[in-house]
């Protein structure tokens, strides 16, 4: 599986008919799930949170997008958050065994589609910008819905990556692309007094010498009578919600105001709001394994097929064909990835900040999982190879039943395939950072890299038993001798 988080905004956030009836165009799309809807009247502006694979979110955005460009009219629509199109932002966020890359190129084919079925200019940004300083969603927003609509037709560097070199008359522009998680996050002051919020957004900024990955406004909450600074957390890894919870509130002290309250908008990763609790309670070598619902995740996850690891060890000893090598690699494999995740957790943290060890953390989290999803696929594949080599035996001359077999035995090779080329890649991303880790835990960082070579090894095993099957049905599997023999070498 290799899902995906998508988070449009929509331009609205006072007409709750409207914004039901765009979250309904995305719900109603089968592999879809709306996780969270957050609307704001004196924003003027939606954040839906969507979770999904690649085609089924495609559709689902798109069909959002039509009811929104149906439904918002720019011209007439005033909010305190800035906004260039009725759909304003619609970033795709990697998830689990997904990529950055896979990301982009999600964001350009909605981009291409948008473009020329909806007639809407779009802009790529972030991860999936094609010019540098569109990497900066504040950049491509520029001037808004009213300035865009000036310059498009006449400034080259207006110029959109598809679509219109015009804006939608009512819809404006987008802005799609691709980013890691982000967090949303709002903190209220005392105040109504704008202009300090603008003045603390201003010194807590990173572009403007304040926090790093942190990007700040300043807003009024006309309903609330009070002011607003409105910060995303590029990356929580870097700067913690609880760092810029305590810079804002140091900020409107000195200018002699005080916070009222913060809020997230959307969802956030429950390591960011551990780090703030770890502040604030001011927690000593507090272990977060300790967490009782990691524990039980921790103990589901160590059941392939849903059964305990002691049952799983009693049916590999069986006189079955299945499980056998293949799945025991992939269990190995997610031992492994558990072991590199402790290593690392205890590698950085809020007084110890280290962003790629956080965010390999994270890749060693989603392999977890995905390596025990390939412990229960191997014996599925075996199970396919075996019912088609039985269809085949049934109807000797039938060439769909020969064809079976081949796809049969393809699937077989993938699954051990994938186990390998995921152990290599692991084992040699842990032994880059291997000097940067905590030196204590050396004996669980070379047992992970040696798990990892067990798995691998035993993978590649299998993958050769089913690869002379493929050879003996006359297919060709060059390319993936080829990697075979790049996988045995090791990283």
């Amino acid at each position: 599986m290799t899902p995906f988080e998508c988070v449009p905004n929509f331009s609205e956030g006072r007409d709750a008919a409207k914004v039901a009836a765009i979250v309904d165009a995305g719900r109603a799309v089968v592999g879809v799930t709306v996780l969270d809807v957050e609307s704001s009247v004196d924003h003027h502006r939606s954040v839906v949170t969507l979770y999904g694979e690649a085609e089924p979110l495609l559709d689902a955005v798109y069909r959002m997008m039509e009811v929104a460009t149906r439904s918002i009219d720019l011209t007439r629509h005033h909010g305190e958050h800035p906004r260039m199109g009725a759909t304003d932002v619609v970033p795709f966020v990697p998830l689990g065994a997904s990529t950055m890359a896979d990301a982009v190129r999600l964001a350009e084919r909605l981009g291409e589609r948008v473009g020329r079925e909806l007639g809407i200019p779009v802009y790529l940004y972030a991860g999936a910008a094609r010019r540098p300083e569109r990497a900066d969603l504040a950049k491509v927003r520029e001037g808004q819905f009213e300035g865009i609509r000036e310059s498009i037709g006449s400034d080259p560097a207006r110029a959109p990556d598809f679509g219109p070199a015009r804006v939608h008359p009512t819809a404006g522009a987008v802005a799609i692309g691709a980013r890691p998680v982000l967090i949303a996050y709002n903190v209220v002051l005392t105040t109504p007094d704008v202009a300090v919020a603008k003045r603390i957004a201003k010194s807590v900024r990173g572009r403007d010498g304040g926090l790093p990955e942190v990007k700040a406004l300043g807003f009024e909450l006309a309903e609330r009578q009070r002011a607003q600074v409105s910060m995303n957390l590029t990356d929580y890894r870097v700067t913690s919600i609880a760092r810029a919870f305590e810079a804002v509130r140091s900020e409107a002290e000195k200018l002699g105001t005080a916070v009222e309250d913060s809020e997230v908008v959307g969802l956030v990763p429950e390591d960011a709001m551990f780090d703030a609790a770890e502040v604030a309670l001011r927690l000593k070598g507090f272990d977060r394994g300790l967490v009782l619902e990691r524990k039980v995740r921790a103990a589901e996850a160590a059941r392939p097929g849903g059964e305990s690891i002691v049952s799983y060890a009693s049916r590999l000893a069986a006189r079955t064909p299945t499980p056998g090598g293949g799945s025991a690699a992939g269990v190995v494999g997610a031992l492994a990835a558990a072991l590199a995740q402790m290593v690392l957790a205890y590698s950085f943290g809020p007084k110890k900040p280290d962003a790629e060890l956080a965010a390999l953390h994270a890749t060693f989290g989603d392999a977890r999982e995905r390596f025990l999803r390939l412990a229960e696929d191997d014996a599925r594949s075996y199970d396919s190879v075996r019912a088609a080599l039985r269809r085949k035996k049934e109807s000797p001359n039938d060439p769909t039943a020969a064809a079976a077999v081949v796809a049969a035995l393809r699937g077989a090779v993938a699954v051990p395939l994938e186990t390998a080329r995921r152990s290599r890649e692991l084992a040699a991303s842990l032994a880059a950072v291997r000097a940067r880790t905590n030196a204590q835990l050396v004996s669980d960082l070379v047992t992970s890299l040696a798990l990892f070579r067990s798995a691998a090894e035993g993978a590649l095993a299998n993958v050769g038993i089913n690869l002379d099957d493929l050879k003996k049905a006359g297919e060709p599997v060059g390319e993936i001798e080829a990697e075979v023999a790049r996988l045995t070498q090791g990283p």
